[in-house]
């Protein structure tokens, strides 16, 4: 066993410093029942897992106010999962989102990761830490980069100083590749040497499960550039799902499934202050397949009018309701120390369905894949009737919204549950549409599908206020801050030349390529 490992493992708990640009407290402070000898040892152990769980805990922000801005009012606004309750002036659902909203996800994630990677590196020389460490900034750093597009990567300090010059999107990706490569590699090597649990809030130091969350971060970045470099996704797609010569692949079921233990669910008080509720598009495709999921993702709603039957509503983005009216929409069903989700199984099976779509994994059919994702999903939750749903030939059509004022047809003809015929196209929405339903509420990534695909077909904002998004169209990415501008000028200028369409919310980043979206 390694050294540093026994210096975890000489450890019962750890002290877990406050990471974050806000205030928030991230972990409780567990005092060493151990009594420990080694001063530099306990020093040591002690730093480095606090340094790893400080990784951990912005990859999905545990931090209330960092969480709000990154996963409810931008991802959760953009993928249709949630919508504002509280009328902001300035707002993602608007398109004219403050300056400081802007750059919350730009300039408070970065420096976090890389100053507790530089804290990783001085704790300890072991690779497996390390390597887990490299998997951790990847896992945060590619949500930054499909946020803006380039970004500063490969020259930035251990300080996380953002004043270096940018890569460019398809450089970061392929960098991430390579990373996820080395790490994996390094980790397959020691599979059986697990580290402490105290080091780690996702997988209790469980080595084989950080191999296969890291395959399937790299298959769920291969199908994202699939439109952009088809050649180096097929590439990454058949490494990530490799079983052979003592490969470990992906997730395959919930027991793999990535989350992580909080003792507080910034979601649950998000909620509880009546800011964000479900979103129209979600709760909408739900109730049209009757979803038995419903229950567990939302409350029913709290409307007092007699005129109005409660159920699961969900609210439009871009409305302009009183804060009192749009409260009553339904809101998040989560608990207080429910654990955040990064990835789960039934994910990585529709990721799995579309690579099988192109011919890249023929290890089953994307039919088989598809249901096995939907079957995956409701045992995460313990839904019931999971059989009848994938029979279920019912597609949404319309939002109907309970107060009447932003009722409105859905863009073009959704699909429904039921797997049928062999168009492509089709079965792609079908599959995207259900990894959507899956994955709440990891509402960056459903932006980011939405934006590759087209699908699930949302609702635009009816109160669009920007200078540089047409009416019914969506954003394609955030500004840089304007911080980036005055401390960093010539490196932000120089890529923003290089951008078809400049620093404009309209922009598409390099991914987002689709040719059937070209004028989105």
């Amino acid at each position: 066993m390694n050294k540093s490992i026994i210096k975890l493992f000489l450890l019962g708990g750890l002290a877990i410093t406050s990471i974050t640009s806000c205030t928030d407290n991230y972990m409780d402070y567990n005092k060493n029942p151990y009594e420990v000898t080694d001063d530099e040892m306990e020093r040591d152990a002690h730093k480095l897992g606090a340094a790893l769980v400080g990784m951990q805990s912005v990859i999905v922000p545990v931090g209330e106010h960092l969480a709000q801005f990154s996963e409810c009012l931008l991802g959760g606004v953009f993928s249709g999962y949630m919508a504002d309750s509280k009328t902001w002036g300035n707002s993602f659902s608007y398109f004219n989102q403050s300056e400081d909203w802007n750059g919350k996800v730009y300039l408070d994630i970065m420096p976090e990761i890389y100053s507790n990677l530089a804290e990783v590196k001085k704790a300890t020389t072991d690779p497996i830490p390390l390597a887990v460490a490299e998997i951790l900034k990847v896992t945060a750093i590619v949500r930054v980069t499909d946020v803006y597009g380039p970004i500063p990567y490969s020259q930035v300090g251990q300080d996380g100083k953002l004043t270096a010059p940018f890569d460019t999107q398809k450089d970061v990706y392929t960098k991430m590749f390579q990373e996820l490569s080395d790490a994996i590699t390094t980790l397959t090597a020691n599979r059986t040497n697990d580290f402490s649990p105290n080091a780690d809030q996702v997988f209790g130091g469980k080595v084989e499960k950080w191999i296969k969350f890291a395959n399937s971060l790299k298959l769920r970045m291969a199908i994202r550039i699939r439109y952009a470099d088809a050649t180096l996704a097929e590439q990454m797609v058949k490494e990530a799902i490799s079983t052979e010569n003592g490969q470990v692949g992906v997730m395959e079921n919930n027991d793999d499934n990535a989350f992580m233990k909080v003792s507080l669910n910034p979601f649950y008080t998000i909620f509880g202050w009546g800011d964000s509720r479900i979103g129209a598009d979600l709760l909408t495709y739900m109730n049209a397949y009757e979803d038995p999921r419903r229950s567990v993702y939302a409350l029913e709603s709290t409307f007092t009018d007699s005129s109005i039957t409660n159920g699961y509503h969900g609210l439009r983005i871009g409305n302009t309701h009183t804060a009192v009216d749009a409260k009553m929409y339904s809101s998040m069903n989560v608990t207080a120390t429910a654990p955040l989700m990064w990835m789960n199984a039934a994910e990585v099976m529709f990721l799995r369905a579309e690579a099988a779509l192109l011919g890249w994994d023929t290890k089953d059919t994307p039919e088989n894949y598809y249901k096995t994702g939907i079957r995956l999903s409701f045992g995460q939750y313990g839904a019931s009737n999971v059989e009848s749903y994938l029979e279920g030939t019912t597609a949404p059509s319309s939002y109907k919204d309970p107060k009447g004022t932003y009722t409105v047809t859905l863009p073009g003809s959704a699909v429904s549950v039921q797997w049928s015929g062999t168009d492509n196209e089709v079965n792609l929405e079908r599959i995207i549409t259900q990894k959507w339903i899956a994955n709440f509420p990891l509402s960056l990534e459903g932006w980011a599908d939405f934006r590759r695909t087209g699908y699930p077909r949302l609702l635009s904002t009816p109160n669009n206020r920007s200078n540089e998004i047409i009416d019914g169209k969506f954003a394609r990415r955030l500004k840089y801050p304007q911080q980036e501008y005055n401390t960093n000028k010539v490196n932000v200028e120089q890529i923003v030349s290089t951008l078809p369409g400049g620093d404009k919310m309209s922009t598409h980043m390099w991914w987002d390529c689709n040719p059937r979206l070209s004028n989105e």
